[in-house]
């Protein structure tokens, strides 16, 4: 599988012209060692505290800083990384979900930086991250069922030629692309402001490939920077 290029739009750009971030493509390979995501989790639990860098709390400031910017309010919807870290600061060492999920979500803790995993064989045409009009159409779970919405006019989101896969740049993912324990094309996006170093974004990426060329030897990783940086 060749690396897939995340398309960008430039009213997005307008809001946050420094943004960056690592697309991450793999054809997965047979699972022979998940016990390194779960590890992988645990260990970022415990050590969360203590293994803090010291531009994280910069970091999350500054995704606040642009969610406000299309009228998000990150008290209520904060970017993916800050809503994770402060589960885990609150609750301690959570149980995990998945092998794959469980590494994905220790990048985050441990960098400071939203990560996102996707089924890539759901997507109908190419991930873009756009601000929406208002009509598009997002799938998520309400009291055990599935329900559609909209996302707000204005609001960034990524998108596919379907619909909405993740709304308010990075907050919640919708279900129809969720990444199960079955997928076998699998994207990753880890994203960034200039808060975070570049070295360190960087540094997030090759963690992550390195995690699952553990868990799936022979998994077949592409890693493309797209943005400001790229």
């Amino acid at each position: 599988m060749s690396a897939i290029l995340p398309s960008i739009d430039a009213a997005v750009l307008t809001l946050a012209p420094d943004f960056r971030a690592l697309s991450i493509c793999v054809e997965a390979a047979e699972m022979r060692h998940p016990e390194v995501g779960t590890a992988a989790w645990a260990s970022a639990c415990r050590t969360l505290s203590a293994a803090t860098p010291v531009w994280a709390d910069a970091h999350l400031q500054a995704w606040a800083g642009v969610f406000r910017q299309f009228g998000a309010k990150p008290q209520r919807t904060p970017c993916s990384a800050e809503a994770l870290r402060k589960r885990v600061l609150r609750d301690g060492n959570m149980p995990g979900i998945d092998p794959v999920v469980d590494l994905y979500n220790a990048i985050s803790i441990r960098y400071a930086v939203p990560v996102g995993g996707e089924n890539l064989a759901a997507y109908a045409g190419t991930p873009r991250l756009v601000v929406a009009d208002g009509t598009e159409r997002f799938d998520t779970m309400k009291d055990g069922v599935l329900i559609h919405e909209a996302p707000d006019v204005g609001e960034v989101v990524w998108r596919d030629d379907i619909g909405v896969t993740c709304r308010r740049w990075n907050w919640r993912q919708g279900v129809r692309t969720r990444l199960g324990a079955d997928a076998k094309q699998i994207w990753f996006i880890l994203e960034s402001l200039p808060a975070m170093p570049l070295a360190a974004l960087y540094e997030a990426g090759e963690q992550l490939s390195h995690g699952l060329q553990l868990m799936m030897p022979g998994a077949s990783i592409h890693s493309t920077l797209i943005g400001a940086a790229a």
